[in-house]
């Protein structure tokens, strides 16, 4: 981690996954409104339940107030975040995951873009490739995650590890909250499907926001429909100017409003919603306070 100005939640993995409609999938996802849409879908089906995310908010605030005695007040508002890129390929042809770094960097650039207005930054440090065909394509089960982060993981608590990979069941990535990583430092990342990167086959998640998105998660971010309709100040997602939606937007639903007893149309163009990667564009002011915040109390010079 470089230059920093000057921070969630517990041990949790949040996964987005890619595919069809079905009932093996209604159990851990919220409905579509009905939308019907003629390509894959993203879904993540780990979503923390009210109670989870009452403990984790409980545990932000008692670090947040630990910092306050400490004298440390001021939240990181920006910084260069070093970047490890991990290649996990079962071959040499770009189909068998082997990434090349021509679309390496322009993930790296989806990201500067993206991050631009947040003061945060990001730094392509290294890139190493892994040939193995288990950890290639089963990069979503618990063994062989663990032994890929085990045996590849660079930097600390402010270092991003970004691996590439081709997870089973539709899966797009997934990425660990700022708060695990102190009982799991090893574990901590994002991990994301190979060809999801710009350029890559996975259309219409083939511009880089896949990335986006769960570095917004591992930056501390909900999505924004966490917690549907919610009514509290801050909103489900615990950042006040995100408007409340309902459920998960899929593709580019222009004016749609799923909470129609609350003000704003939903947040479609959201990198923490599902909408497809062209429709994503913008992380607002609030959310952008909220990473200074978890980024300070979980990752500055940890």
């Amino acid at each position: 981690m470089s230059r920093i100005s000057i921070i969630s939640l517990f041990v949790l993995i949040v996964a987005c996954v890619v595919g069809f409609k079905s009932d093996a999938q209604s159990v851990d996802k919220q409905s579509a409104d009905d939308q019907k849409s003629p390509h894959p879908e993203r879904y993540c089906p780990v979503h923390p339940t009210d109670e989870q995310l009452a403990d984790m908010e409980r545990d932000f605030a008692e670090k947040k107030a630990e910092l306050s005695r400490s004298g440390n007040v001021s939240n990181a508002t920006g910084g260069t975040i070093n970047v490890y890129f991990h290649v996990i390929r079962s071959g040499t042809s770009v189909s068998q995951g082997n990434v090349p770094s021509s679309q390496i960097s322009q993930q790296i650039s989806v990201l500067n873009s993206a991050f631009a207005g947040t003061g945060w930054s990001f730094n392509l440090a290294a890139t190493d490739i892994t040939t193995n065909s288990t950890w290639f394509n089963s990069c979503d089960s618990s063994s062989s995650e663990s032994a890929m982060k085990n045996a590849l993981r660079q930097g600390t608590a402010d270092d991003l590890n970004l691996y590439s990979c081709n997870p089973g069941g539709g899966l797009l990535g997934w990425a660990t909250f700022p708060s695990s990583y102190a009982s799991q430092p090893k574990m901590d990342g994002v991990v994301i499907l190979f060809s999801s990167v710009p350029g890559g086959s996975a259309a219409p998640y083939n511009e880089g926001d896949t990335a986006t998105h769960e570095v917004g998660h591992w930056m501390g971010l909900y999505h924004t429909f966490q917690g549907g309709c919610a009514r509290n100040v801050t909103g489900g997602d615990q950042v006040a100017d995100t408007p409340a939606e309902k459920s998960p937007a899929f593709g580019c639903p222009g004016g749609r409003d799923s909470c129609r007893n609350i003000a704003g149309l939903d947040p479609i163009e959201n990198f923490m919603d599902y909408s497809d990667d062209f429709c994503m564009f913008k992380f607002t002011s609030g959310q952008d306070a909220r990473m200074d915040s978890q980024f300070t109390a979980y990752r500055f010079g940890k």
